[in-house]
């Protein structure tokens, strides 16, 4: 198996659109592939899985350890032909001054090559002392290539390829055109996903077609190959779980289609293996919630969704009936939107849940974003501490957030699971209201081994299942003793 980094001098450039035609062009070679996005990032990981036909999973340095993040690879490329890591912002990029978090240290982390797809637009001559820095600022990071993207004519590659060659050692392994068909739409919170994406399969073939018509695919398999250390350190065993679900399984249902599909995969995969069984259901289609134990609503584009799910009545009636009698929910950014009183984006408004006391408002302006600090208080319904710090006291929890939306007119004397110590939240020092078991934050939480946030969760699922039965055992019984209740259903041919 190989593995293989893409990244680029600088945020848009293309690093998406050349990993997603990459991994197509060689999945219709037959290769294996498995791809990886660095960062907390859910709409490239989409984008991954339709291109390789297999989950995507995210590596981040603020929510996992160095040792986690080398094991989750060598966890997953058994049996891949490919180990395919598409990097954030460019290869140096990151909030560490030292670069500790960059995509360069994820790179020497997993001994990877790197592939650089640069943006050329505008330049000629110039592109070799870019290749020179970058060789220079970092020799333990090995560049094995470089693709040329957005070029604009024939005339502009040949000088792109001459200068590299004449001044670098720097391998060009091919060169993409300005094309706009080959762009998938941007929007306030990124590339807009396959789900909404007009014949989604047929961007992917046209990626994977530029692909394989500009880059010298068999020249990049061989350099990539030659660029592996010889021996890699035996893989390190994920934290397991339950790998069947019983037959008593908590149920939790996941809301997934075009509103909400902000979801990493391995936080599902963490859920079912603390022992739940999901079932996924369409917030735009359902009437009502599938037959659950506990709900999670993650995040997504509700706000380009709202007729849509204002339409829903039934669904939303059934979700806030079910909420306010103690369902346990829990929701991501999207989902608090969802289960506000409304949304609010410009001149589109449309009715919501209603179990959260608050008007999610659209702003034009992201309203949080970044990485983000959090501290669990006493409202937080999930039961213990999943993580205690020095001195018993909380431990800070590492998430993320990025939201364009604020909640307005919240009612007074609101509970909140979280005090933000760095992040904006819902209020700026809290996030995460808890309405009865509902707990609904701007907050993306990841689980890892410095929070696993699943397992809780599925605790708590399965005591407020035990609760309910019970409560419902002991007004069977009650019932089974009122001599009214007996005569009545002795008369309709006995109990059921």
């Amino acid at each position: 198996m190989t593995r293989l980094v893409v990244s680029a001098a600088h945020k848009s450039s293309g690093k998406t659109t050349f990993t997603v035609g990459l991994a197509a062009a060689l999945t219709r070679l037959g290769r294996r592939v498995q791809c990886f996005k660095k960062g907390p990032d859910y709409i490239d990981p989409l984008w991954h899985g339709h291109a390789a036909g297999r989950p995507s999973y995210n590596l981040d340095f603020n929510t996992q350890t160095p040792e986690e993040i080398a094991a989750l690879v060598a966890a997953r490329e058994i049996g891949m032909d490919l180990a395919l890591i598409e990097g954030n912002k460019g290869l140096h990029d990151g909030v560490d001054l030292e670069g500790t978090d960059s995509t360069a240290a994820l790179a020497k982390l997993l001994d990877a090559p790197v592939i650089l797809a640069l943006d050329a637009a505008g330049v000629t001559r110039g592109i070799a002392p870019l290749l020179l820095g970058y060789r220079m600022f970092d020799p333990a990071v090995k560049i094995a290539g470089v693709v040329l993207n957005r070029v604009a004519t024939a005339r502009q590659e040949e000088k792109l390829v001459a200068a590299i060659e004449r001044y670098t050692d720097v391998a060009v392994l091919g060169a993409i055109g300005r094309r706009t068909d080959l762009l998938v739409e941007e929007r306030h919170l990124g590339l807009t996903t396959p789900q909404e994406t007009a014949n989604v399969e047929r961007v992917v073939e046209r990626l994977a077609e530029t692909v394989a018509e500009g880059v010298d695919l068999a020249r990049l398999e061989t350099i990539v190959a030659a660029a592996q250390p010889t021996v890699r350190p035996r893989p390190i065993v994920l934290r397991g779980g339950r790998s069947e679900t019983p037959a008593d399984a908590p149920t939790i249902a996941v809301a997934r289609d075009g509103a909400f599909c902000f979801y990493y995969q391995d936080d599902l995969e963490a859920l079912e293996r603390a022992g739940a069984r999901l079932t996924f259901f369409s917030t735009l289609e359902a009437a009502r919630l599938p037959d659950c134990d506990g709900l999670f609503i993650g995040g997504g584009f509700p706000e380009s969704h709202v007729a849509g799910l204002e339409a829903n009545a039934s669904l939303r009636a059934d979700i806030a009936e079910k909420g306010r009698a103690g369902l346990p929910i829990y929701a991501e950014c999207g989902g608090l939107m969802y289960l506000s009183r409304k949304i609010v984006w410009g001149e589109t408004a449309g009715d919501m849940v209603g179990l959260v006391p608050g008007d999610a408002v659209v702003h034009d302006r992201p309203q949080g974003r970044g990485l983000v600090l959090l501290e669990e208080t006493a409202a937080m319904p999930w039961g213990p501490l999943g993580a205690i710090g020095e001195g018993g006291a909380p431990r800070r929890v590492r998430a993320h957030e990025f939201h364009y939306a604020r909640l307005e007119n919240l009612a007074p004397g609101l509970a909140f699971a979280w005090e933000v110590k760095r992040g904006d939240g819902i209020t700026g020092r809290h996030d995460g209201v808890v309405v009865a078991n509902t707990v609904a934050s701007f907050a993306h939480l990841r689980d890892t081994s410095r929070f696993d946030w699943a397992r809780r969760f599925v605790a708590f699922v399965t005591r407020t299942r035990e609760r309910r039965r019970a409560g419902e055992a002991r007004e069977i019984a009650s019932l089974r003793r009122d001599p009214a209740v007996v005569g009545e259903a002795m008369a309709l041919g006995g109990w059921a």
